[in-house]
């Protein structure tokens, strides 16, 4: 196993400075880790831009956050359904007229465990159109920003990437035949960690190497991501779990998004996660990736059919 870089405690949030001037854009804030990110963020000065679908819910969050951290904390909220691609666009349109440069981009919000193949009103497997092409679609819509302040693009991923058939199913994106929660689950986190890499791989080919892209998940955290989507059995077992020592705070399952969002020299290749039992729970820090996950010729196939299904391409 390797040492962790940051000592036995591994990456905490003492090590973030002062982010005062710096803007963050975060997906999926009003429960869970997304919630805890923002609220860390904005506790060190930082602006953050929300994206979220449930605008009541954003607008509550919002109240909480000032609450706790007095009202003259930085934070709006943008209305934005991930699994719709105008909905992203029109999202991306609006965070483009709000912001003049984004430091990070976290693309945190994720759907789980959907009991019953369902597609999305863009035709796609719903799991695979919001935790995949919606990421896509949002990162690429926002590169021009991110590139101007030489800022980073972190994709929250999950050990799910490490399941089901550990590849994308290419002739068979929608899983018209054989379709499994988890399958099609593993399949989108799997395509979400993939595009990080092979996005490295072409902006170091652009010599555009002054933005960043980060991998990371936040092992087994304490959040409402089953509880939202999954079946009665999934959420009876999971909310089980919430109570053994197999998981840990969703504060915790912030971590890593936040590391991977404001740490200096950070290595990209890595793959960043608790590094405690199965990746679970534990210090935060680097730990070893499959190589499926880095599957160059796969990678590269899935970027191509990303251009040909949301017809974006990347300003590369």
């Amino acid at each position: 196993m390797k040492t962790n870089q940051f000592g036995k405690k591994g990456w905490t949030p003492d090590r973030i400075g002062n982010l005062n001037e710096k803007v963050f854009v975060v997906t999926g804030t009003t429960s869970g880790t997304g919630f805890e990110a923002t609220r860390i963020l904005l506790s060190k000065g930082a602006k953050v831009v929300m994206l979220n679908r449930n605008p009541k819910k954003a607008e509550d969050t919002i109240a909480t956050l000032k609450q706790e951290l007095g009202g003259g904390i930085d934070v709006t909220n943008i209305q934005m359904d991930l699994s719709k691609q105008d909905s992203v666009k029109k999202a991306a349109e609006e965070v483009l007229n709000t912001v003049s440069k984004i430091d990070a981009l976290i693309c945190n919000a994720a759907i789980a465990q959907v009991p019953k193949r369902t597609l999305s009103i863009d035709g796609w497997e719903i799991q695979m159109a919001t935790n995949y092409f919606g990421n896509w679609t949002l990162q690429a819509l926002l590169f021009p920003l991110i590139e101007k302040s030489k800022g980073r693009i972190v994709t929250v991923g999950s050990m799910g990437y490490d399941m089901g058939i550990k590849t994308i199913k290419f002739v068979d994106l929608n899983w018209e035949k054989d379709y499994t929660p988890n399958n099609a689950y593993s399949q989108s986190k799997l395509a979400q960690i993939m595009s990080m890499y092979e996005l490295q791989d072409r902006l170091a080919a652009a010599g555009k190497t002054d933005v960043k892209a980060y991998a990371c998940h936040p092992g087994s955290s304490r959040t409402n991501l089953i509880n939202t989507s999954g079946s009665f059995m999934m959420k009876f077992i999971f909310n089980l779990m919430k109570l053994s020592p197999l998981t840990q705070s969703a504060e915790k399952g912030a971590y890593p998004q936040l590391m991977c969002a404001t740490e200096q020299n950070l290595d990209q290749s890595g793959f960043y996660g608790p590094t405690g039992r199965s990746n679970w729970v534990g210090p935060v820090g680097e730990h070893k990736i499959s190589p499926h996950a880095k599957d160059k010729a796969v990678a590269k196939r899935l970027w191509e059919l990303s251009e040909k299904e949301t017809g974006i391409k990347w300003n590369l």
